[in-house]
């Protein structure tokens, strides 16, 4: 008797196993093999070869540096609501030789790409700035991060936040597509000496940095990424 018992025990035991397994299953779900991946913005690092020359830039670092700034390439809905005037008509004559192109998508990455090229120009990083910049505005900045080393000087920037990022403009030249933005953030700037003096800017003084950042993209190219073709400051840059 006592060997049957032991046997209805193994049976009620089984059941309340695989009730809890059928369960678990409901809720967590399984995964099928089609889920999608996690979005990822900024494209997979490829490997490569260091290349021979100091100042090329691998392809793996321009990869890595390269900000799409409108990173979904699948057709935008027509009802998708654009701002009235010139702003609007020109974004929509972008969107209409690149399907992918919304301005909130745009501006998401322009705010990234601001703040990275702000950083890899305080710190003379010039193989971030290369795949970031169009030669125009490149070369500049090259040479001024030159100069800042011949000087035996640094630039130190700290980015304290960035309180507007809007479009102005946006057209098409040709098939090329450029659109401006203007962004105002509050920076700390220093500049030092080879000894640590500061020779210019205060530590304890916040400043209003106003901008208006040109970002162009051919939209017959394959790179769907964006470079920045245009730098000025805006007329209502603050003066002390």
């Amino acid at each position: 008797m006592n060997g049957d018992f032991h046997f209805l025990d193994i049976i009620f035991f089984a059941m309340v196993a695989a009730f809890l397994v059928l369960r678990l299953r409901n809720v967590l779900g399984r995964r099928t093999g089609n889920e999608r991946p996690p979005p990822t913005q900024w494209g997979t690092k490829r490997e490569a070869p260091v290349p021979d020359k100091p100042d090329a830039v691998a392809p793996d670092v321009a990869a890595d540096n390269v900000v799409d700034l409108a990173s979904a390439r699948k057709p935008v809905p027509a009802d998708v609501m654009l701002p009235p005037g010139p702003l609007g008509e020109g974004a929509a004559a972008i969107r209409a030789l690149d399907p992918g192109f919304t301005l909130e998508g745009f501006l998401s990455g322009a705010r990234m790409a601001f703040e990275m090229i702000v950083d890899a120009y305080a710190n003379g990083n010039t193989k971030v700035l290369r795949p970031l910049l169009a030669d125009a505005v490149y070369m500049p900045f090259a040479d001024a991060i030159a100069h800042r080393a011949q000087a035996g000087e640094t630039l130190e920037t700290e980015l304290l936040g960035i309180r507007v990022v809007e479009a102005v403009d946006a057209h098409l030249n040709g098939t090329v597509a450029e659109v401006t933005v203007r962004f105002v953030s509050e920076q700390v700037n220093l500049v030092k000496d080879s000894e640590g003096r500061i020779v210019e800017g205060d530590p304890q003084r916040i400043v209003d940095v106003v901008d208006l950042w040109t970002f162009s993209r051919d939209t017959r190219a394959k790179d769907p990424n964006w470079q920045l073709a245009a730098t000025r400051a805006a007329e209502d840059q603050k003066k002390d």
